[in-house]
């Protein structure tokens, strides 16, 4: 029905929040047929791992080597499950442009990312982290946390952060300014390490307040419990609404975060600051910290770093890079498992039951 349209939602999705209700065209189904013993038509959804998780491995199995066919110069990606696919993108690229010169920069990483985000499923990348193959070829592109410590330790934040704004985003990601808009953010590294990565809390260590509870994710990352935002809501008008009218809690903590310190504060040993809900939640696991940060983060507008500014027009910090990833007013609600459908599922699965052995 072309000139139809029905509200949709709200329903979990693979990011492991709720798609909300939004108008969408109609399509009338006459009739569905089966074959006798058929498969049974459904799937999960939610905050990965989940069913879906298998089918990304295998288009990434079937993909893979395709890359460097369609983009030339690019050694492979990886759209991290652990993230929902595609708020965060990690890269192999090459770096060839004036291999004469002793200083390395990325030049042609960042034509390499531009090809990436202009190719098909690629486009819907947010965070998109590429890096220079031949700094270390034995580096594993699966291995999410070495590739994060591979560019943390090489990206200069006064001028290898690119941002795209007031740009097209998933669907399914409320992180950005309304639906499927929002923003992305290349991160490109090239070169030898420059900065190092520390492991251990400054004694002399002191966070604004309002914020609390250091912990270490990683070399080099720090997550601090940051004061909380309202709720969000499932209504959609209400989140659009509540994104002006609560960006007094969003930025002004962010704001006074940042102020508090100079580039030459303990904390900036650290290169990469996450301000979260619950610290101690995101530190627990490397798949915890990669949900937080990259579902819950508009780049353009959740980036913000220690000393930061704008030179011809392009944004960067002599500080830490601090990212605001608590739940936000205009997020949508985490997905929660509805008990009484859970108690409907596990009991398919007892003895005697169609899934017993199965699930």
């Amino acid at each position: 029905e072309p000139n139809r349209l029905l509200d949709e939602g709200p329903f979990g999705d693979h990011l492991g929040y709720y798609s909300l209700t939004h108008p969408f065209p109609v399509m009338r189904v006459e009739k569905v047929y089966h074959r006798d013993g058929a498969i049974w038509p459904f799937t999960v959804v939610g905050r990965p791992p989940q069913e879906d998780t298998m089918l990304g491995e295998l288009i990434h199995e079937i993909t893979g080597p395709l890359i460097p066919e369609v983009l030339p110069g690019v050694h492979g990606v990886h759209a991290v499950d652990a993230a929902g696919v595609h708020p965060l993108l990690l890269a192999f690229g090459s770096e060839r442009y004036m291999p004469f010169l002793d200083t390395q920069r990325p030049q042609e990483l960042l034509t390499q990312a531009n090809a990436i985000l202009g190719q098909g499923q690629l486009s819907l990348a947010k965070f998109l982290l590429i890096a220079a193959r031949q700094d270390d070829p034995d580096l594993d592109l699966q291995d999410i946390s070495g590739f994060l410590q591979h560019v943390l330790s090489r990206a200069n934040w006064q001028c290898d952060l690119h941002f795209h704004t007031h740009t097209t985003i998933d669907t399914l990601d409320y992180s950005g300014s309304s639906l499927n808009t929002g923003s992305k953010l290349v991160i490109a590294a090239a070169g030898p390490p420059h900065y190092p990565l520390v492991n251990e809390l400054p004694g002399d260590l002191k966070l604004p307040e309002g914020f609390s509870a250091p912990r270490i994710i990683m070399p080099g990352v720090l997550a601090v419990t940051g004061p909380p935002c309202s709720k969000p809501s499932f209504d959609y008008e209400v989140s659009l609404q509540a994104r002006t009218q609560g960006l007094d809690q969003v930025v002004e903590p962010m704001d006074r975060f940042c102020s508090f310190y100079k580039h030459d504060n303990p904390i900036n040993k650290f290169r990469w600051v996450v301000v979260v809900n619950d610290s101690a939640f995101v530190a627990e696991s490397l798949r915890n910290f990669i949900w937080v940060t990259f579902t819950r983060s508009n780049p353009a507008s959740d980036i913000h770093g220690i000393e930061s500014f704008v030179k011809d027009k392009h944004w960067g910090c002599r500080g830490a890079l601090v990212i605001d990833a608590r739940i936000k007013p205009h997020h949508a609600p985490v997905l929660e498992e509805d008990l009484e459908v859970k108690s409907r599922v596990d009991a398919l699965a007892t003895r005697g039951g169609p899934l017993h052995g199965i699930i």
